[in-house]
């Protein structure tokens, strides 16, 4: 099965964080230390996945 992700998936990651800022204040270090991974891996990996 191969998963492709696009860069497009980057302002989705931000909306749904922001959100859960929002939300849950105090788990602001924790979002934003998920994002930074993420957008990260996205970088590292050219955006595809494979899995």
């Amino acid at each position: 099965m191969v998963l492709s992700i696009h860069p497009a998936v980057a302002p989705l990651i931000a909306l749904i964080a922001g959100i859960i800022i929002l939300l849950v204040p105090r788990v602001l270090n924790y979002v934003i230390a998920i994002y930074l991974i993420v957008l990260g891996l996205l970088g590292l990996l050219g955006g595809h996945l494979n899995l």
